[in-house]
């Protein structure tokens, strides 16, 4: 057997066996992939793939920009049919809809990412990464999400059709620490006002919702004690971590280290979330480097690894979500995340990396089901 596979068996090995197939180990939801690239809504394939490899929750990116892209007043009258008034605002809510839709259909739990602002409410308009002038307006975005896919979401109420999965977690933004996500550095001072605002108006109108604080990269412990420093204790109900490493142990010091963090500010019963992790496999094809690309066969050793490591350590850590970047990636672009992808579009054609293969026998054993069901649900209750 070749020495790949040898080491791949031997890491699956300490994660539940076949002899406790039926005993799940995970709580629903533990695992799952962020949904962003060439993943399309309306079409089945991608969402039925993840289903049956073991995908119970997937994070999916609210871009505000595109949701509320146009001033009161300023929608052109070519475009006023998709626009409905909310709070004043015109929103158009239909490409989240339909993210959501699917997701709902294959009892997926959906965490979205609420991020970048639309020009008309930027600091500085031509910005992409600009926070919002007013903190208050992101908090009224909040709201009316929390209006179109909560427990009382209008969108449940408008398609009857649809399995009704409203959303109880939301995720604060996406690396605020990075100069591309939150242009004002140090972002602290700055992003807790927002943070602030989000609890109050997500607490509000689902009072059993969850907040989850926007992922933290590089340094992230660091990032989390400034956090801490500018007042945000209580504003969350999860901390994010991003650990992007070369080391899978390394995942597991960088949450060793948030969790450190969190205790020294009273926090100690707070989850932590994993809600990306990767190695992308772009080992001589994309241009930049970063230093923690690999190959096929490193990203399907370190997903093992990690996986296995996670597992172990998720009592001890309280580690409630583990997010793989990404599902679906194009294999063509200047990005090491190009290669990051489960499955990939390569010439074309969309196929199933090694890396899959890992995550999908790792999520059946944990989830207490190690055969992959013949239609599109998961087997997990």
């Amino acid at each position: 057997m070749p020495r790949l596979l040898v080491a791949l068996a031997l890491a699956l090995l300490t994660l539940p066996t076949a002899a406790h197939a039926a005993e799940r180990r995970v709580p629903q939801g533990w695992l799952g992939v962020t949904v962003d690239g060439p993943v399309n809504p309306y079409k089945p394939g991608e969402w039925n793939r993840m289903t049956r490899s073991g995908v119970e929750s997937v994070r999916i990116a609210v871009r505000w920009f595109q949701l509320q892209p146009y001033a009161p007043g300023a929608v052109p009258e070519t475009e006023r049919a998709r626009f409905r008034d909310v709070g004043g605002v015109p929103t158009d809510f239909t490409p989240f809809d339909a993210y959501v839709a699917a997701a709902a259909a294959r009892g997926l739990a959906v965490l979205p990412v609420v991020e970048l602002a639309p020009s008309w409410l930027a600091i500085r308009p031509m910005d992409r990464a600009s926070p919002p002038a007013d903190p208050e307006a992101y908090g009224r975005f909040m709201a009316a999400l929390v209006g179109r896919y909560g427990p009382d979401g209008s969108l449940w109420r408008e398609r009857p059709e649809l399995r009704k999965v409203p959303i109880r977690t939301w995720q604060i933004w996406n690396e605020p620490s990075l100069g591309g996500f939150w242009s004002e550095q140090p972002f602290a001072p700055t992003f807790v006002p927002l943070l602030r605002s989000a609890a109050t108006a997500v607490r509000a109108a689902d009072p059993g919702a969850k907040l989850v604080l926007a992922g933290l990269p590089n340094l992230s412990w660091e990032d989390l004690e400034r956090l801490y420093a500018a007042g945000a204790r209580g504003l969350f109900d999860a901390v994010a971590v991003h650990p992007y490493t070369r080391r899978p142990r390394d995942v597991v010091r960088v949450i060793q280290r948030a969790r450190r963090v969190m205790r020294a500010n009273g926090d100690a019963a707070v989850p932590i979330w994993v809600t990306e992790m990767s190695w992308p496999a772009a080992v001589g094809r994309a241009p930049t480097p970063t230093g923690f690309e690999v190959t096929d066969a490193g990203q399907a050793g370190r997903l093992a690894t990690a996986l296995r490591m996670l597992f172990k350590a998720r009592g001890r850590l309280r580690i409630e979500r583990v997010f793989w970047y990404t599902w679906l990636s194009r294999a063509d672009g200047p990005s090491v995340f190009d290669w990051s992808g489960l499955r990939r579009v390569r010439d074309g054609r969309r196929v199933g990396t090694p890396a899959l293969a890992v995550f999908r026998r790792a999520a059946r054993r944990l989830q207490g089901c190690p055969k992959a069901p013949s239609d599109a649900r998961s087997c997990a209750p």
